[in-house]
C-alpha cells in the first residue's frame, strides 16, 4: 500500500525527549515500511524516519528557538502539501486531531483519523458530528466513552519496537519509577505519598511544561526534600531502558482519563510491572495481578507494592510482544487500511 502519515508538528518524530504522539507516528512508519509498504512520512525536518520524509517544517514547532511561532500556520502549510500530492497515496492516515476535516471532505471515506487525545472536551462533539464521514481510530475503548456515537471504525492500541528496550528480569529490589509529564492530573504527588508509605525510595523523571510551572513549585518541590526522593528531571529514549527496567515498579497514579499512556508498555517492555490508577485506558493495558497491580487508593496502591514479589518479570515482557510491540500496531492498521483505500479515480478528481 501507498501510505501517508501525518503527523503533528510539535515534537520532532520521533521526540528528542518527552512526546507520545509523535512517537507512535515515527514507530508506526518504520514498522510499516519494513511490512513493505511505501509510506510517506509527513513531519518536520528534524524527523528520522526510513520512509519518504516531506519536511513541511524546518524544525519541530517545541525545539524551535524562534519566540513567535503559529503552529496553527505550519500545520496548514502541511495539509497544502498533502493535498498537493494525494495522487501518490492508497490511504491517508492523520494524527493532527480535527485540523483536516474541513479540506479533505472529498476523500474522507478513504482517511484515517487516529485520536491521541482526551475527547470530554466541550466542542469535539460537534464536530465530529458535522464530520460524521471520516473513519475514527481510538487507542483505548475507554477514550471512545465522551463520543459513543462519533465514526469509530477500530481501536488500536500503540505500540512501541520490540528490540527498542530490553527486558530486566532481576531488577525487583530497587527504586519505584515516576515518568511522564509534571502536571495536576498526572498526580506526581500521590507517587510521593506511596513511595513514602512504603519506605522505598522514588525517582521522578518528568518534564515540566510552562503551564505546570506554578504546581511544580507550589505542590510537588516542598515534597522534594525528602531522602526517599529524587527528580532527575526529563529524560531521553536512550535514558528509558536502564531508569525503567532497574525500578522495582512504574507508580502511574493518574487523575485523568488518559487516553492510552505510554510509559506503561514502555516499562512492561523492560520487564516492570505497573502500579496504576483504575482510571482512563488502564483496564485496557495493564492486567491486574500479571503486568501489575490497578488501584482505587493510596492504600491499595502500599499494598500492591508489597505484592510486587508475586509478580513475574519475564512474563510480563511476553505480555509486552504479544499486545504492544509495534509490529502488532502496524498489522491492526493494515486491517483498517484495506478498509479505506482510495481507488485511483477518486484521487484524480480531488487533485482537479
Amino acid at each position: 500500500m501507498r501510505i501517508a502519515q501525518i503527523s503533528p508538528l510539535y515534537e520532532a518524530v520521533p521526540p528528542k525527549l518527552y512526546g507520545g504522539t509523535e512517537r507512535i507516528v515515527a514507530y508506526l512508519t518504520d514498522a510499516l515500511v519494513k511490512r513493505g509498504h511505501e509510506v510517506t512520512l509527513f513531519a518536520s525536518a528534524d524527523a528520522q524516519t526510513h520512509a519518504r520524509l516531506c519536511a513541511t517544517r524546518a524544525q519541530s514547532i517545541r525545539l524551535d528557538p524562534s519566540p513567535l511561532k503559529s503552529d496553527l500556520a505550519a500545520h496548514l502549510t502541511q495539509l497544502y502539501e498533502v493535498k498537493r500530492q494525494l495522487e501518490r497515496f492508497d490511504v491517508l492516515h492523520f494524527h493532527i486531531d480535527l485540523l483536516h476535516l474541513p479540506a479533505f471532505e472529498a476523500v474522507a471515506s478513504h482517511t484515517i483519523t487516529t485520536l491521541h487525545g482526551r475527547l470530554d472536551l466541550t466542542d469535539l462533539a460537534d464536530a465530529y458530528a458535522r464530520w460524521p464521514q471520516y473513519p475514527l481510530v481510538s487507542i483505548s475503548r475507554q477514550q471512545r466513552a465522551p463520543l459513543p456515537h462519533a465514526s469509530w471504525i477500530a481501536t488500536v492500541p500503540h505500540g512501541i519496537p520490540a528490540d527498542l528496550y530490553r527486558a530486566h528480569p532481576h531488577s525487583g529490589d530497587g527504586y519505584l519509577a515516576f515518568l511522564g509529564r509534571i502536571s495536576p492530573e498526572k498526580r506526581p504527588d500521590r507517587a510521593i505519598a506511596i513511595a513514602r508509605r512504603a519506605g522505598i525510595p522514588l525517582r521522578i523523571a518528568a518534564k515540566v511544561d510552562a503551564v505546570d510551572q506554578a504546581y511544580f513549585h507550589e505542590h510537588i518541590a516542598p515534597l522534594l526534600d525528602d531522602p526517599l526522593v529524587q527528580f532527575v528531571g526529563e529524560i531521553s529514549d536512550a535514558n528509558k531502558e536502564a531508569f525503567l527496567g532497574n525500578a522495582r515498579a512504574l507508580l502511574f497514579p493518574i487523575d485523568w482519563p488518559e487516553p492510552f499512556g505510554l510509559v506503561m508498555i514502555e516499562a512492561m517492555a523492560c520487564g516492570t510491572p505497573v502500579i496504576a490508577w483504575n482510571c482512563g485506558s488502564v483496564p485496557s493495558v495493564v492486567d491486574d495481578g500479571l503486568t501489575g497491580f490497578i488501584v482505587n487508593s493510596e492504600d491499595e496502591a502500599v499494598d500492591a507494592v508489597m505484592r510486587l514479589p508475586r509478580l513475574n518479570r519475564k512474563s510480563i515482557r511476553s505480555v509486552f510482544e504479544r499486545r504492544f510491540t509495534a509490529d502488532v500496531m502496524a498489522a491492526a492498521y493494515e486491517t483498517v487500511y484495506r478498509q479505506v483505500m482510495m481507488p485511483p479515480a477518486d484521487l484524480r478528481a480531488v487533485g482537479t
